[in-house]
């Protein structure tokens, strides 16, 4: 074989490398975010327990595989107990900070530090991991865990899932009407305060699901939670409120931006790209790129064409000019 060929193949396994590493970062934004964004975007409240929240699922479904449950049973147990959690902890104590995130802040820090030292308690330093499920991915020199390229099919499927819980139910319809304007719908007789309940349930269902998903790929520690928050937050400032659009648009940008630095550098230098995105999207998109697609959205409304919308001058769209104003 000429040896000149060698590159061409050695770029085409680069390539599909770099794919599976997309895949794998894409999916990892986006279930770490769902439920983060559930609770902020709907419901005011700045969870920083929300990596506690992926813990609670992480070792619930950790602890009943390791103890005989299938698979996809545990992920189930993990699931259903995280959300029960939540609601447990919803009612005891942060129904009291709708609206007021600062006070949520503190409070859920409180709760994220409490629940990793009586994790650590309890449980000790670590528990037993389960196993990995469907093993590797071969091509060329490289290998990849197929079952973190299955979790970006699992990634999407939750975000179809999302998107017709809160457009085809009429859980959907009563929760975003009162998000809207609870005082509206419970004239209405719309329950809020169930509403309230479930939604925050939902979203800590969304968080335990997070965890017992990725429970047999990480190493159970008290603060496995803690992957996965700077991912979750970095994922809410650039996607913006909306749980499916945003976040899966932001799942795309900032997937490819950490895949591409993590294969060419380091994953440390992928977490500072990711950090850096943020950083931008802060300063040039305060709403997220849900803001800049309703501003678009908004012009053309207004009778513009989509070319027109495009002609505004950036910084001004990229400000969140128009109806989040």
């Amino acid at each position: 074989m000429d040896m000149t060929e060698v590159p061409a193949f050695v770029d085409i396994f680069s390539l599909v490398n770099l794919l599976l590493q997309f895949l794998d970062s894409f999916a990892f934004l986006v279930l770490a975010a769902v439920g983060l964004v559930v609770i902020f975007g709907m419901m005011g409240i700045i969870n920083l327990a929300h990596g506690e929240f992926i813990l609670v699922g992480a070792y619930s479904t950790t602890l009943a595989a390791v103890a005989g449950a299938p698979f996809v049973v545990a992920v189930v147990i993990g699931t259903l107990t995280t959300a029960v959690f939540g609601i447990l902890l919803e009612r005891s104590i942060l129904k009291r900070f709708y609206d007021r995130p600062l006070d949520s802040m503190v409070a859920t820090w409180a709760i994220s530090l409490m629940m990793i030292q009586g994790t650590r308690i309890y449980f000790g330093n670590s528990i037993t991991q389960a196993s990995t499920p469907f093993g590797s991915i071969n091509y060329g020199p490289y290998s990849y865990s197929a079952y973190r390229v299955a979790l970006a099919g699992v990634s999407v499927a939750v975000l179809i899932g999302i998107y017709l819980v809160f457009t085809r139910t009429e859980f959907g319809l009563k929760a975003r009407a009162t998000i809207q304007d609870a005082d509206t719908a419970r004239a209405m007789g719309v329950n809020t305060e169930r509403i309230y309940i479930l939604t925050f349930g939902f979203g800590s269902a969304l968080a335990g699901l997070t965890g017992a998903l990725y429970a047999p790929t990480l190493s159970m520690s008290p603060e496995v939670g803690q992957n996965f928050l700077v991912e979750a937050f970095v994922a809410v400032v650039v996607g913006g409120s909306s749980v499916v659009m945003g976040t899966s648009l932001a799942g795309i940008l900032l997937g490819a931006i950490n895949a591409f630095f993590s294969n060419v550098y380091s994953t440390f230098w992928g977490r500072i790209a990711l950090l850096a995105a943020a950083i931008l999207a802060i300063r040039l998109m305060p709403y997220g790129i849900t803001g800049v697609i309703e501003n678009i959205r908004d012009r053309r409304r207004a009778g513009m064409s989509l070319r027109e919308s495009l002609k505004i001058p950036a910084v001004t769209v990229l400000l969140g000019g128009g109806s989040n104003d």
